[in-house]
């Protein structure tokens, strides 16, 4: 389970430019924790399993390979800079966005009905998703912190849930 967030920063489809209004093709994005130098993972999907590389290098386009980039529940800090390492610009104390849009993923096991979200959550700020079909509200409750499912997913099934 990982609980990741749409970056505001870079999030989907961005594209960077640098001074000139170019694409900023092989350009660099630097990861930190808020306020350091200490490097900081982002990845590359909701899931919250493949790390990007840091620096992120930007492709032709001037976009993130993969187009996502997706940040844990806290604040960062990020370095734009030119393939040439030349600093554009330092963005600081940019949240992840935590109770905007989370993302939690599990995997069913046929037997499992409950799944702890680490927060108590309202029922009517849920999407919840098996293998990418949308799962009606009547399908499930939240019973503090955990979803709990009439049924238990099916085996191996890529559970969802977005919450705010």
């Amino acid at each position: 389970m990982s609980n990741v967030n749409l970056s505001a920063f870079g999030g989907v489809g961005w594209q960077f430019f640098d001074n000139n209004g170019a694409p900023l093709a092989g350009g660099l994005i630097y990861t930190y924790e808020a306020g350091t130098t200490t490097p900081k993972e982002t990845y590359t999907t909701s899931a919250g399993t493949i790390a990007h590389p840091n620096p992120i290098v930007l492709n032709s386009a001037g976009r993130v390979p993969g187009g996502e980039i997706w940040l844990l529940p806290s604040s960062y800090k990020f370095i734009l800079q030119t393939s040439a390492a030349v600093l554009i610009a330092t963005y600081d104390n940019v949240t992840s966005g935590a109770g905007i849009n989370t993302i939690t993923n599990f995997t069913g096991d046929g037997t499992t009905v409950s799944f702890n979200l680490g927060n108590a959550i309202n029922e009517n700020n849920t999407n919840v998703y098996i293998n990418g079909v949308y799962q009606q509200k009547n399908t499930y409750s939240l019973s503090g912190s955990n979803l709990v499912f009439s049924t238990a997913p099916p085996t191996t099934s890529s559970i969802e849930v977005s919450y705010t």
